[in-house]
């Protein structure tokens, strides 16, 4: 290899070894939801929005009507014209437990909302509690989960806390692709600094499982303020912020976990949902930062197969550099050691980074034809699509 390509391959492993200092000093200094506490006082709502969920609902109920420390615990959940019957699926595991209230909805979303975002607002708006906690159906919880969650809010004085669970896979895609959503923030962001800023381009949250004082909620609009985003999790953080209050970051740890997509259908649809909106949206933003990750993780392995001498070697401390970034941040999410399908996957990163820029594309075509949908809902019709890119 020329000149050219070995300057190539020592930036690209310059790169890598970048990822994989940020996702060590992460590893080091990102906090982990606390297994034990005093208890929680003041009334807790959590909101379950839940639309088409007949089959994984009833564990989370489980899991809900087994916390502990949450004495003034209050359960909302929200059958959003479910299919499946998921109602008389909540129904029959609540078992008439007091604490539990079953909304239901034969509505779709109004124009210019998702059906998640209309979903939690209208939970929101049916209590007054101090603390809310946003849940999604396929999480499961440990007992202490809910306290934990509020306790790590009120000892932040923050607006919101994301407790990020632990990614689970079952197929080869996922174990390929779901590991990518912790790395892509492991990787690229000092967590602590960011932990501590308004700065809403440093948030991070995912929706799965979200702690939220009312007040600052409110302050930042709620649901309704991210009524059309695709990533209203991470659109909500960032108006709360906007809003004056802090946000912050912590791993779930063993009090979280969920298989957010079963398959590699369900999770190209998934991904192909909301994909389009990374990087604000913006192609050049998107493709700029597809070349940075084929610099940093194509170019060293390949520069290791096929490069010579000191190429060949740059490339290999920069495949080395990927593997170790990769499981780092999986160890962030799970707080374990990794496990030999962690290192099979990590291996493969070249290979989930390619499936990862493919999505990618594909949620941007589907986007700008009108063509996006879940759970049998558009997210946006063609007309729509045609007057965004006018």
């Amino acid at each position: 290899m020329g000149t050219a390509a070995r300057y190539l391959t020592w930036a690209g492993t310059g790169l890598a070894a970048l990822g994989a200092t940020t996702a060590a000093y992460n590893l080091a200094t990102l906090r982990t939801l606390a297994r034990a506490g005093s208890g929680v006082i003041e009334p807790v709502t959590v909101c379950v929005p839940a639309r088409d969920e007949a089959a994984r609902l009833p564990a989370l109920i489980a899991d809900l009507r087994a916390q502990t420390g949450v004495p003034r615990l209050h359960v909302l959940i929200l059958d959003d014209a479910s299919t499946d019957g998921t109602y008389e699926a909540a129904l029959a595991a609540i078992d008439d437990d007091t604490r539990f209230t079953v909304l239901r909805s034969a509505a779709h979303p109004a124009p210019g909302w998702t059906g998640k975002a209309a979903a939690c607002a209208r939970l929101a708006a049916r209590t007054d509690a101090a603390a809310l906690v946003f849940v999604d159906a396929d999480v499961r919880l440990a007992p202490h989960a809910i306290a934990a969650s509020v306790t790590e809010l009120r000892r932040r004085a923050a607006g919101l806390v994301s407790a990020w669970p632990i990614q689970k896979s079952g197929s080869p895609t996922e174990h390929l692709v779901q590991p990518l959503l912790a790395w892509s923030w492991a990787s690229t962001l000092p967590v602590g600094p960011a932990n501590h800023s308004l700065r809403p381009s440093t948030a991070v949250a995912c929706g799965q499982f979200l702690a939220v004082d009312a007040e600052a909620y409110r302050a930042g609009g709620g649901h309704a303020a991210v009524a059309a985003s695709a990533t209203e999790d991470l659109d909500l953080a960032r108006a709360v912020r906007r809003a004056g209050h802090r946000t912050a970051l912590v791993t779930a740890g063993p009090a979280a976990s969920t298989r957010m997509y079963t398959g590699a259908t369900e999770l190209t649809d998934g991904y192909t949902r909301w994909l389009w909106s990374a990087y604000g949206g913006r192609l050049d933003t998107g493709a700029a930062i597809g070349v940075l990750a084929a610099l940093a993780y194509w170019v060293p392995p390949l520069a290791a197969v096929f490069g010579r001498g000191r190429t060949r070697r740059a490339g290999l401390l920069g495949y080395l550099a990927a593997i170790s970034g990769r499981l780092t941040a999986r160890a962030i999410e799970t707080r374990r050691a990794p496990t030999g399908t962690d290192l099979t996957s990590a291996l493969a990163h070249p290979v989930s980074v390619a499936q990862y820029l493919g999505l990618w594309i594909r949620s941007h075509h589907r986007h700008r034809t009108g063509r996006l949908q879940w759970k049998q809902r558009p997210l946006v019709s063609p007309d729509e699509a045609i007057a965004r890119h006018a």
